[in-house]
């Protein structure tokens, strides 16, 4: 019989086997408060977290200036969000039935998901679990910033007590840049560097987001606008996505 894998290798594993682009494992101990003062006790009972993501496609990602265009909106809401919710709630659904065979507790959350409506947040961030998980930092754009590829992923993640070994948080190296605080239409972003203990809307207006995204002058045919300056205009998404495509 073959020897079997430690829990940690054959998650990683089964993860980027089953179409994940970013594996890790957070400490959620070092965020407590903070998921509790999102997600309540439910979320906050469980010590570690499995962060998986999977990447945007750069040649749609790569059109976003161009958002306001039919063929553009229609492209990236539908592939850089639909297709790749679905594809990171399959993962994570598969992940934890096999976390749960290994007789560990598993909590999936959905890549997509509100929680509270007045707010805009869900059960808990996904971005703070990678972060957690050592798997990028938390830019000026309050969205998750990789070495490999910026901020061009999408997010999910699974609650679980199985004494996992954890990444470590990655520092912030954003520095002086501030193109995605410039590039926002809105001016969603202040510009203010993340903070665990802060509350998100120092760094960000969520509210300021949503209604350009549902603005009455939408893209005809497109069902609802884009935007995604802050994921196209990051440079260290877009300096790497230039070297894969050359």
């Amino acid at each position: 019989m073959p020897k079997m894998l430690p829990l940690d290798e054959y998650l990683r594993q089964k993860a980027y086997d089953l179409g994940a682009d970013q594996c890790g494992v957070a400490d959620l101990t070092l965020a407590r408060d903070a998921i509790r003062d999102q997600g309540g006790e439910m979320m906050a009972q469980f010590d570690r977290a499995i962060s998986v993501g999977i990447a945007m496609p750069a040649a749609i990602v790569d059109q976003l200036p161009r958002h306001r265009e039919k063929a553009v909106a229609i492209a990236y809401r539908t592939h850089s969000y639909e297709i790749i919710s679905d594809r990171l709630d399959l993962l994570t659904s598969q992940l934890a039935s096999l976390v749960q065979r290994r007789g560990y507790q598993a909590f999936p959350v959905r890549a997509s998901q509100y929680l509270d409506g007045e707010k805009l947040t869900g059960l808990i961030s996904h971005k703070l679990a990678a972060h957690l998980a050592g798997l990028g930092w938390i830019g000026k754009s309050c969205l998750l910033i990789t070495p490999e590829l910026g901020p061009r992923l999408r997010w999910a993640t699974i609650l679980t007590d199985a004494p996992l070994s954890t990444g470590r948080p990655m520092a912030e190296r954003c520095g002086d840049c501030r193109a995605c605080v410039d590039a926002c239409p809105v001016h969603a972003f202040t510009g203010r560097p993340f903070r665990p203990e802060e509350p998100r809307e120092l760094r960000y207006d969520a509210h300021k987001c949503r209604r350009y995204l549902h603005r009455n002058d939408a893209v005809p045919g497109a069902e609802t606008s884009i935007c995604g300056m802050c994921v196209y205009i990051c440079p260290h998404g877009r300096g790497n996505s230039a070297e894969q495509a050359g």
